[in-house]
């Protein structure tokens, strides 16, 4: 195995690189050596707009390679959907010759994004210290669990368990039910743009110091950081935040209902809005019942509206219903499954799906005018 992978690309990467627009962080270099799933994301975000990523792999490959069924061509799904646009290397950073080709290699790198446990990197001679004395421009990014020190520091963070710690799980669930986790690993997916987040604040204040500096991002603070309004409302005075199952803890109707066919969430926000509603389903004087007349009322007799909404709406055909009631100004949605989702004229409009031989995927969110996102490859 060379070391001189930055040359080893092939003559047709070579054409497609050189056919692609440039991103916004063309000739920005990363060696990405995380694994999983917060680094590998931010990898991806970082790749999809131009930069050049090295994806290094230990010698029996990221764990998440073998995350599955499903497989595509004897690579798991879940592999597949964080490390596109990335090209490859294996290297065992265990040994001498390993750590060699990592120091070659980020000589001419600008970021090194990694998620070994606290210490390994310390351990093995290639600490923060060490590499910014060689290094002084290089941006280090750490994703952890809990950080490098304190009560909980070192420890191996693994999404699920920051979502049970950091209280995301007691807001998540129906009302009476248990704790519940959310059903996507958002704990790790917020780290990840963190992380990418923190990376651009330190390319861009790099430009005025010409300095790096030492980047993380953990999935403890980030789990924290997702507790809003639960946290604002705690400490501006409310008691301990509830579950509520779809419903909001503060306003209604914001609630999923059924309806002779598709569920359908309603999100009313004010009185017009209210009044719109019971206007389209033929009972406009349901809005001037002194029990459901202002917002606080319709959140304080919540039980006996929603009884009333599920009675006009029993006879509706809910996937039929959302664009007329939305263009009557009440904002409402049919509750999708992901195929459903995905499947969406909306979807295809906003170009969220993006394919390439051997390759399908969701599209990169963030939109630029000039420097759009580039799919260039599939993940190594």
């Amino acid at each position: 195995m060379t070391t001189h992978h930055h040359e080893d690309t092939s003559a047709a990467e070579k054409r497609e690189m050189a056919a692609a627009p440039r991103g916004a962080l063309h000739g920005i270099r990363v060696i990405d050596a995380s694994r999983v799933l917060g680094g590998p994301y931010c990898g991806q975000i970082l790749a999809d707009h131009g930069a050049d990523v090295l994806k290094i792999e230990p010698p029996q490959g990221d764990e998440t390679r073998t995350w599955g069924p499903p497989f595509e061509n004897g690579v798991a799904s879940y592999y597949v959907g964080l490390n596109r646009n990335k090209r490859g290397l294996r290297l065992d950073l265990t040994t001498d010759d390993g750590r060699q080709q990592l120091l070659t290699l980020l000589e001419g790198a600008d970021v090194l994004l990694e998620n070994f446990k606290t210490g390994t990197l310390e351990k093995w001679g290639l600490g923060y210290e060490v590499l910014s004395r060689r290094h002084p421009r290089l941006i280090h990014c750490r994703v952890s669990g809990y950080g490098a020190n304190g009560p909980l520091g070192g420890i191996p963070g693994y999404d699920a368990a920051i979502q049970a710690l950091s209280g995301i799980m007691s807001v998540n669930g129906d009302a009476g039910g248990e704790p519940l986790r959310v059903g996507l690993p958002v704990v790790d997916m917020v780290t990840g743009l963190n992380a990418a987040i923190g990376i651009l604040l330190a390319l861009q204040e790099r430009a005025r110091s010409d300095k790096g500096q030492f980047v993380e991002a953990a999935l403890f603070d980030s789990g924290l950081s997702l507790l809003h309004p639960h946290a604002a409302n705690l400490f501006g005075g409310a008691g301990e935040p509830r579950r509520t199952g779809n419903a909001h803890p503060n306003i209604y109707p914001y609630d999923s209902f059924e309806t002779r066919t598709t569920p359908v969430f309603l999100a009313v926000g004010n009185d017009r809005q209210f009044q719109q509603l019971c206007r389209f389903l033929g009972e406009p004087e349901l809005a001037m019942r002194v029990e459901f007349a202002t917002a606080r009322d319709r959140s304080v007799n919540r039980a006996a509206l929603r009884s009333e909404l599920l009675r006009l709406l029993a006879a509706v055909d809910g996937a039929s219903v959302v664009e007329p009631l939305s263009k009557a100004g009440v904002p409402c949605a049919p509750v999708l499954s992901v195929p459903e989702a995905l499947a969406l004229p909306h979807t295809a409009h906003r170009e969220m799906i993006v394919e390439m031989p051997g390759y399908k995927g969701i599209a990169s969110p963030i939109k630029l005018s000039r420097t759009p996102a580039t799919y260039r490859m599939p993940p190594p």
